[in-house]
């Protein structure tokens, strides 16, 4: 990559419900954990830009129906402000979370910066209103809030409604397929939507230059990146919160991240989900770091 990069870090996991065994979701040590091997110095950022992160809580506020709805509407309007005040104009960012809500952060600085598109790469559309969700949690939503389906004081920060129009995004890798009332959320929606298997039919990188060719059609102001890690298949990251066995390889990663990363359109990439506590000794994030570095930079094995 031949621009300047900067990495922020917002390491965010009020939008996860808790299982049994933890104290709190473990993706809010993510980038000190990608620091400890070398992701930092490697990329070499222009700037390292952090937000901390509110204390972990499992509050379910009944008038949206989403767990700890109030703090993550405050920290997304703090992350936004925070965005807006530190991007520079072509450089590429990297944003570290955390969970897939702080999408809904990253999302209202898009719009305040005008209109993009959106790839988004996970194993699951996490586009549900609130009353399909089992556990309340955001971050199986977030696709959904920042489209515009959900309370008001989730999709509709700032009078900014919607963040991004679904007609703009590419949702692809959903492997989630078995549950007709889920997908049909999107199916029924005006998202371009590649489940894991329509993606390996239509192909890797055709499915990325063919979001490109809408972006360049439409004009958009640029477009973003949304990574979820669970879209790799569960042999090379089980360190997830949500796993599902089948997924995506790091070949099939670097055919799509090619084409966007050389675009000179593509504002950045959130990378979410991925929790040290499940992969204690780094055997499934040293691969990974090494990896992402290899596409970042564009370089071969």
């Amino acid at each position: 990559m031949k621009r300047n990069i900067n990495i922020f870090e917002f390491p965010l996991n009020l939008g996860l419900t808790k299982k049994e065994h933890e104290t709190e979701p473990g993706v809010r040590k993510l980038p000190d954990w990608l620091r400890k091997f070398d992701f930092h110095s490697r990329i070499a950022p222009q700037n390292v830009f952090r937000l901390d992160a509110p204390e972990y809580s499992m509050d379910f506020d009944e008038e949206s129906n989403v767990r700890n709805a109030d703090p993550i509407i405050e920290y997304a309007k703090k992350q936004s402000d925070y965005i807006l005040k530190n991007y520079e104009e072509n450089t590429f960012n990297i944003i570290l979370g955390g969970d897939c809500s702080i999408l809904i952060g990253n999302a209202v600085a898009l719009k305040k910066l005008g209109n993009f598109g959106l790839f988004y790469l996970d194993s699951h559309t996490d586009f549900i209103p609130p009353e399909l969700s089992e556990t309340g949690g955001a971050a199986g939503m977030d696709l959904a809030i920042i489209t515009g389906t959900g309370h008001e004081k989730l999709t509709n920060i700032d009078g900014l409604k919607p963040y991004l129009s679904e007609e703009n995004i590419f949702c692809c890798g959903n492997a989630e397929t078995d549950d007709d009332e889920y997908v049909n959320q999107i199916v029924n929606s005006n998202i371009h939507y590649y489940d894991l298997y329509r993606l390996r039919e239509n192909g890797f990188r055709k499915t990325a230059e063919d979001f490109l060719k809408m972006v360049n059609d439409k004009d958009l102001d640029g477009f973003f990146i949304h990574f979820d890690v669970d879209i790799l298949k569960d042999e090379i990251m089980p360190a997830v919160d949500s796993r599902m066995e089948d997924g995506i390889s790091y070949d099939d990663l670097r055919e799509m991240l090619k084409p966007l990363f050389e675009s000179p359109l593509c504002f950045g990439i959130e990378i979410t989900i991925l929790d040290p506590d499940y992969d204690e000794n780094g055997t499934y994030t040293r691969p990974f770091v090494e990896n992402l570095i290899q596409i970042i930079k564009n370089k071969e094995d």
